[in-house]
């Protein structure tokens, strides 16, 4: 499924999140290098999410290498009441998420990086599960992907060729 990309405007407030940063040592003759790979999620919390990783010398650096890849790769995702429209589960590497609403009140029911996704999209309300891998980069993208792959009804009906004031008018 295409997932529904998004422009950014510069009245949008993105605001960032960091994910995890990950330490790199690279060993030579000379010694030891170390550099930062950071993955950031950005989003507006209003059903506009992006993430992206930096790699630099410094985590500054990366950091905000990871800020400006996210805010190129931006996905626009249903959000209804707080909450998502439907159960989802998707995969990627690894990486299993499962996502379910939850009633007004639940809270946010995700860890890690999960949880960062989640909550820079907009999601209130959410039960949220992840199997087999941990690793953030992998749950990250897992979690985008199931969030890209959710419809709403307005959506559902307009691929069945329904018009919604024809459901709610009778």
């Amino acid at each position: 499924m295409a997932m529904n990309k998004v422009k950014i405007n510069s009245d949008v407030e993105l605001k960032d999140r960091l994910v995890a940063i990950n330490r790199v040592t690279k060993v030579t003759k000379g010694g030891r290098t170390f550099t930062f790979a950071a993955i950031v999620v950005v989003g507006d919390g209003n059903g506009v999410i992006g993430w992206g990783l930096g790699k630099a010398g410094e985590v500054t650096a990366a950091i905000s290498k990871g800020t400006e890849a996210a805010k190129k790769n931006l996905v626009k995702v249903p959000i209804l009441k707080g909450t998502v429209p439907h159960e989802i589960e998707a995969r990627y590497g690894g990486a299993q998420v499962f996502l379910r609403p939850a009633a007004a009140g639940t809270g946010l029911v995700a860890g890690g990086a999960m949880r960062a996704v989640l909550e820079s999209v907009g999601v209130k309300d959410v039960l949220a599960k992840s199997k087999g891998s941990s690793n953030p980069h992998n749950l990250v993208k897992a979690t985008i992907l199931a969030l890209s792959q959710m419809r709403d009804a307005y959506t559902v009906a307009g691929a069945r060729g329904i018009s919604m004031e024809r459901v709610f008018n009778g």
